[in-house]
């Protein structure tokens, strides 16, 4: 059997096999025979999306081309591609995706079964530019879906889990390339809360990033701008440094609380201009577990109020900071900001420092808060969750039925957490 594991370390499984198909005749062979698969990108889930004791499959070496439409509104590409990758050719072809994240290795359809997201009130996540769908099912022949193809699989497919197939080729709205502004600068935590609003309303996009023990956050805004030349590297934290105080908070715990007052500095304004695909993603190299959820953006500040505060008081050694984020609503059926603008809260754990207790205890707070967690993140939702929070849930769970009838595309996590019995 082949080992693998996700970029946490905290998910690892033993497939019966690992294959990396090139061909779609490849791909359908590999599926036709496999008793279960499930697809594999850069494995930055923190749930068991991946897990199998079957096929894993990578579709990062499968042929093909990215293509724009005739009006260069649209366009099509490998769905095992990298964002990374992706986003580099889109570039050169004259167009960008209308939003990304703050990492950019996840895999195009990865990204989009997850409802990975970036920041912005009026932008939606990745899954909202989905526009088409090649998708292999179970017995390896290939369907499309797309709005007016097999609506239903479509509006299924576009956050899906990898529930109703493998992702072959996927079709998405791009916009003209765009360079953006990014502004990093710290400010008191109470002084953002202030500002907040017209932050998040003035500028395509607000997000800040908060030590629990801290009283300064960094405010990170990225705003359209014509190019100014060549980019400026810069990150938005010294990783280095920042690993050297996680350790020592992994040693002695007690020190997070004095350490992270001193992580921020008082004053901090940099600027700089660069083609939107580069200025969205940020190196990540410190590793962590992460569990996030999202929120009716009322509840928003009131959430990371109590959790912060429940920290403190208990003097947690959480040793990461939050990210708050803004997205806009949607209508896609497992969508966490399904029918209502969200409030993005992001909480992190230093991969070696405990994080399961923690984690479990602040999900009750954000749930109280009526959160819904993204999928691809630390949660611990049941099959009655899932149904209590999302109203279509058994409309995509008819779906899943119809497409897959023998489950081949679900795993242990994914059949307990929809009810899956075949």
């Amino acid at each position: 059997m082949a080992a693998w594991s996700n970029w946490s370390g905290s998910v690892s499984a033993a497939p019966a096999e690992i294959a990396r198909p090139r061909t779609e005749t490849e791909l359908s062979a590999l599926v036709a025979r496999a008793r279960k698969v499930r697809v594999v990108g850069a494995g930055h889930s923190f749930m068991p999306l991946c897990e199998t004791d079957g096929t894993l499959l990578s579709l990062a070496d499968m042929e093909g081309e990215v293509e724009l439409s005739a009006d260069g509104k649209r366009a099509s590409a490998p769905a095992g591609m990298s964002l990374a990758k992706l986003t580099d050719i889109l570039w050169k072809k004259g167009v960008s995706l209308g939003n990304q994240g703050d990492v950019n290795p996840q895999a195009l359809a990865g990204a989009i079964a997850t409802g990975t997201h970036g920041t912005g009130a009026k932008l939606g996540s990745l899954s909202t530019f989905a526009r088409g769908f090649q998708l292999m099912t179970h017995d390896g022949s290939v369907v499309s879906c797309s709005p007016s193809e097999r609506p239903e699989l479509f509006e299924a497919q576009r956050l899906s889990l990898g529930l109703m197939g493998v992702a072959t080729r996927i079709e998405f709205d791009v916009l003209p390339a765009y360079h953006l502004e990014e502004r990093l600068e710290v400010y008191p935590l109470d002084e953002i809360a202030e500002r907040w609003n017209d932050l998040a309303a003035e500028n395509r996009h607000a997000e800040f990033f908060v030590f629990p023990y801290a009283d300064l956050a960094m405010l990170k805004i990225l705003h359209p701008r014509p190019s100014e030349g060549e980019m400026r590297e810069q990150a938005d934290m010294d990783d280095t440094a920042f690993r050297r105080v996680c350790d020592i908070c992994t040693a002695a715990p007690f020190m997070t609380s004095i350490l992270q007052k001193r992580l921020l500095p008082n004053e901090l304004k940099r600027r700089r201009v660069g083609p939107a695909y580069r200025i969205f993603p940020s190196e990540r190299t410190v590793k962590f577990e992460e569990m996030e959820y999202e929120l009716p953006r009322a509840n928003g500040w009131p959430a990371l109020r109590e959790v912060i505060a429940w920290i403190r008081k208990r003097r947690l050694p959480v040793a990461f900071p939050f990210e708050f984020r803004i997205v806009a609503a949607d209508d896609i059926w497992l969508s966490p900001f399904n029918g209502r603008e969200g409030a993005s809260i992001s909480m992190h754990q230093y991969h070696r420092m405990k994080w399961r207790d923690i984690f479990a205890e602040a999900e009750k707070i954000f749930r109280a808060h009526d959160g819904r967690p993204h999928w691809a993140k630390r949660h611990t939702l049941t099959n009655a969750d899932l149904h209590q929070l999302y109203p279509k849930a058994a409309k995509f769970c008819a779906v899943r039925d119809e497409i897959d009838p023998v489950a081949k595309f679900a795993n242990t996590h994914l059949s307990e957490l929809f009810g899956v019995h075949a």
